[in-house]
Formats: C-alpha cells, sequence, structure tokens
C-alpha cells in the first residue's frame, strides 16, 4: 500500500471512528428537549417563567444533560448549596476545588428546585415584571441579576432559543392560557357570575335516616356532626379502607368536617362541566368532591399542578 493509500485509509478511520460522535451531538439537543419540553411547560403555568428561558439554560447549563453534574446529580442547572439546603450534594470542582452542588432524586426535581430559586429570591423579582413572551428580556435580566459570571450568558441563552426554535414551547402555552379565557368568558355569559352554582339531585333515604345524594352519577352523603369516616363506613357496611379511597383520602388524613361530601363509591374520571372557577378557601380535594371526580383526574386535567389553588384561579375539570 503506497504512503498516499496509507494516508487516506487512515483518515477514513478517523472518520468513520468518529462520525456517531458527531451525528449524537445534534441528537442529543434534540432528545433533550423532547424529554423535558412537558416539564418546563408545565413550570411556565405553574411559576410564570417562559418554558423557552428555563429549557435553553437547563441545556446550557447541563450540556443537554451529559455534564458530570446532570449525570451524576441530576443538577441540570448548576445550582450550588447555599446555606438553606438541607437535600443530598454533590461535591464538584468549579470556580473552587470541591464545591457543594445540589444533588436530586430526578431531574424533574432539578426542574422544580429551579423555579423554586427564581421566584423565591429577591434579586430576580423584576425577571416577574416583564412580558412572559419576552425571551431576550428575560435573557438580560437573568444576566443583570447575577444567576452567572459570564459576560455572553445572555446571548448564549437567546442564540439557543432561536437555534432550536424555543419560543414555540412559550406559544404553546400562551395559547392554552388563552383558550381557558375564552372558555372562562363564555361560563361567565352562560351563568352570569363568576363561579358555577351546582345543585344534587336527591337519590333517597338511606340508615340513619341519612340523604343519599346523587352527583356525576354516582351517591354521596354530607357528613353530620360528629361524623368520621370510621363511622359511615360502619353505617352503609363499606369497608373503611375502600371509604377512604372512594374519597381521596389517605390513613394518615381522615379527619372528616360537618357538611363535607363522602361518596359512598367510587368517583368518575370524569365531568360533564369542562372548567370551574376557583372559591376562597377551595382546594384540588374539595373541587374533585364537588363534582365527583378522582382527585388523580382532577390533577392530570391541570398539568399535575401541586400549586395551591387560589380564589379565581380557572380549574379545568377534564
Amino acid at each position: 500500500m503506497s504512503a498516499l493509500s496509507r494516508s487516506f485509509f487512515l483518515l477514513m478511520l478517523v472518520v468513520l471512528l468518529c462520525a456517531p460522535s458527531l451525528i449524537g451531538q445534534p441528537n442529543a439537543r434534540e432528545e433533550y428537549i423532547k424529554r423535558f419540553a412537558p416539564i418546563v411547560k408545565q413550570k411556565m403555568r405553574e411559576f410564570g417563567i417562559p418554558a423557552s428561558i428555563s429549557m435553553a439554560q437547563g441545556i446550557l447549563e447541563s450540556g443537554a444533560g451529559t455534564s458530570r453534574l446532570a449525570l451524576e446529580a441530576n443538577n441540570h442547572f448548576g445550582i450550588k448549596c447555599h446555606r438553606e439546603w438541607t437535600g443530598e450534594t454533590f461535591l464538584f470542582d468549579d470556580d473552587h476545588k470541591n464545591e457543594c452542588f445540589r444533588k436530586y432524586p430526578s431531574p424533574a426535581q432539578s426542574y422544580h428546585d429551579h423555579s423554586l430559586f427564581l421566584t423565591q429570591r429577591p434579586r430576580y423579582a423584576d425577571l416577574f415584571k416583564l412580558p412572559i413572551s419576552d425571551y431576550s428580556a428575560w435573557a438580560h435580566g437573568l444576566k443583570a441579576a447575577g444567576y452567572a459570571t459570564n459576560p455572553s450568558y445572555a446571548q448564549h441563552l437567546i442564540r439557543v432559543i432561536e437555534e432550536n426554535k424555543l419560543f414555540l414551547l412559550d406559544q404553546e402555552v400562551l395559547n392554552e392560557q388563552h383558550q381557558i379565557s375564552q372558555e372562562l368568558a363564555q361560563v361567565k355569559e352562560q351563568e352570569g357570575i363568576a363561579r358555577i352554582n351546582r345543585t344534587f339531585e336527591v337519590f333517597g333515604e338511606g340508615v340513619a335516616h341519612r340523604i343519599i345524594f346523587l352527583n356525576n352519577k354516582k351517591i354521596f352523603v354530607i357528613a353530620r356532626p360528629g361524623d368520621t369516616y370510621f363511622s359511615i363506613a360502619n353505617d352503609f357496611g363499606i369497608r373503611m379502607h375502600k371509604l377512604l379511597k372512594y374519597n381521596d383520602v389517605s390513613d394518615t388524613e381522615t379527619d372528616l368536617e360537618e357538611g363535607a361530601m363522602v361518596y359512598l363509591e367510587g368517583k368518575r374520571p370524569r365531568t360533564p362541566e369542562r372548567v370551574h372557577i376557583a372559591g376562597p378557601g377551595e382546594t384540588w380535594h374539595s373541587i374533585a368532591q364537588l363534582y365527583g371526580i378522582r382527585l388523580i383526574n382532577l390533577y392530570r386535567s391541570n398539568g399535575w399542578s401541586t400549586i395551591a389553588v387560589q380564589p379565581n384561579q380557572i380549574v379545568r375539570l377534564r
């Protein structure tokens, strides 16, 4: 083999060996975006942080999930321990040797903590005065608030957002919120009030002269003074654990207030109504009871939100 042929052969061998990594780099980012798009959109709904910003920060800080911090500590945002952190830690050489970084059980926990990090620190408060659709202003605002020391941090974020069209994630959430607003307007127009009034059909009379009501095709009773889940289960011959399950109540949370709705059979996954406007003091559980639907389905319809319901909040019922 001539020297020229040998050189060409070696060159081709290098190309072939490197090909998987060269191809994998853009694919890694695409897979990262696909994997975490639902999470950043949910955080945008819950915390008011543009999905494009969260995603771009995650890509930059974690190398699209390939950094050591991301792989070994599920830390996708390079958040250090700080004095208030009480969770697991991970020592890593950054600006200094063996710096303390937060370690999470899952990447989803890292994204959640990132949202808390921005919303609970006063220095980031001005970000939430910016239009949520203006990712450029948010990028510069993060840099101005001191999130990163790199002087080009804002430009890097903007480039990642525009190269990967991450602004479309923001638009999806904004379109969804616009649709919900339209539904709310229709509800107000049809009902003439800011909250849906509900009445219940009387199904009949049960044991101990209890009135049994019907809601969403499921029967329930109203708790009387002194009632407990145990006493109601005993009255109707229902096993305690089943009654708790019917009402989305855990074994450790069995307090029962007078006037509470107690279902005597499993609730349904859906209800004919589409949305509910929350009133003062309402919770996810009380709304699920009000419409006779399973709590897990209510969570699912609202993007698995764990944030407490606020007065006048629009709650999706299906």
